[in-house]
């Protein structure tokens, strides 16, 4: 089976796609640090150096296992030379 067709099946249940509705932010946001990072052509390890952290901390931001605070946000858009930006609409 390939992606796609997995990925059909797998959006068919609707506990699935509610779940991945409610993470749609989480996973925008990381989304976006990622792409930022590669843009800048860094490694998690820079990106650590930079922010004044450990690689794993980023790695785990990455992989969506950790919920960082709006201060560590702020930090890696700096470190990436992006503002944070957060609003309620």
């Amino acid at each position: 089976m390939n992606w796609d067709d997995a990925k059909k099946k797998i959006l068919q249940n609707e506990d699935v796609r509610e779940e991945l509705k409610n993470n749609e932010t989480e996973y925008k946001i990381i989304e976006e640090i990622i792409m930022a990072r590669q843009e800048k052509n860094l490694t998690q390890k820079d990106l650590a150096d930079l922010v004044g952290t450990k690689q794993s901390n980023i790695s785990r931001l990455e992989s969506g296992n950790y919920n960082p605070t709006l201060g560590f946000l702020n930090k890696i858009a700096k470190a990436i030379g992006k503002e944070l930006e957060v609003r309620i609409v």
